[in-house]
């Protein structure tokens, strides 16, 4: 028995250890990973399947994006599952739940670059993506839509572009401050004793 929960800070590093092997490391050059780049998931919108002994099993994420200007949507991905749990139908339960989530919050549409025979049976299609592209390189047969409220992506066009929230850094006085480093009168840096 698989649980699909929101996704935790415990679950992070499970989860990159865990697209590593589905996905390999080459998952870190796709265009899509340039919209993920240094941005938080779509609040609300990360997904994560525990197995019968609670490790992670399966993972998703969506992500606040632009399908050209003035067209808010989401970018799914990546999902994936440990090849064990494969056969047992559990990346169609995170697609499900995902996109149920994603419509009760009111969002109105969904991108994704992934196999068109996999996500059409949730109604992904290349019918609205035709005028969209994305930065860097990508297959467009693979660049999939879904409207989640009828006519969100008509008229659709132009470069798809994060909105999300980004990824809080630190500052160099943060940093400093961790590593109890302290600045002089004269700017120089001094360990704190």
């Amino acid at each position: 028995m698989t649980e699909i929960v929101l996704e935790s800070q415990e679950d992070v590093a499970a989860r990159e250890a865990l697209l590593d092997l589905c996905l390999g490391e080459e998952r870190r050059a796709k265009a899509s990973e340039r919209l993920r780049e240094g941005r938080l998931p779509a609040a609300g919108l990360a997904f994560a399947a525990h197995g019968p002994d609670g490790r992670l099993v399966g993972t998703v994420r969506l992500w606040n994006v632009t399908a050209g200007p003035g067209k808010p949507a989401l970018l799914l991905g990546p999902l994936a599952v440990h090849p064990w749990f494969r056969a047992c139908g559990l990346g169609g339960d995170l697609m499900r739940n995902a996109l149920e989530r994603a419509r009760a919050l009111g969002h109105a549409a969904v991108i994704l670059v992934g196999d068109a025979p996999y996500y059409g049976r949730f109604g992904f299609t290349a019918q609205h993506t035709g005028a969209l592209w994305m930065p860097g390189a990508y297959d467009r047969d693979r660049l999939l839509a879904l409207d989640l409220s009828a006519g969100a992506l008509d008229g659709a066009r132009g470069l798809i572009s994060p909105t999300g929230a980004r990824i809080a850094r630190p500052s160099l006085a943060e940093l400093a401050q961790d590593l109890q480093i302290g600045a002089t009168a004269d700017g120089a840096f001094r360990r704190s004793a």
